[in-house]
């Protein structure tokens, strides 16, 4: 590959999709640093669509990458939660620009400006 071909590449940008380019990854992510939803079931019913086996990798892929951390409690019955580590709390300020942008940039029902009302006050009050 030539210098051209090389410049053209960005190994920061490649990286950030395998990591966070996952179809539901940023979900995850959401729901887990701004909603301080840490349980696999609560995460299950908050992303609409996903099966419990791709929750599960990308779970495990975002743990391999450090973004998230999996705390197992030894109990019976097993529970486990998930929280940011410090590499996962440094995206919380994309998160909320990439929320920010996305509200401002498309049409929603009024139903759903409601709910996303009450998710930032919900998202308020934990800070």
């Amino acid at each position: 590959m030539g210098p051209r071909e090389q410049a053209l590449r960005c190994p920061a940008m490649e990286t950030l999709q395998r990591v966070i380019g996952g179809k539901w990854k940023i979900s995850i992510l959401f729901y887990i640093s701004l909603l301080e939803e840490r349980r696999f079931g609560q995460l299950k019913r908050s992303i609409a669509g996903i099966s419990e086996s791709t929750l599960s990798k990308q779970l495990k892929e975002l743990v391999a990458d450090g973004l998230i951390d999996r705390i197992d409690f030894n109990e019976v019955p097993p529970r486990v939660e998930y929280q940011l580590t410090e590499r996962g709390e440094s995206l919380k300020p994309l998160l909320l620009a990439m929320w920010d942008w996305s509200e401002s940039s498309f049409d929603f029902t009024e139903e759903e400006r409601e709910r996303m009302s009450a998710l930032r006050a919900s998202v308020q009050e934990k800070r």
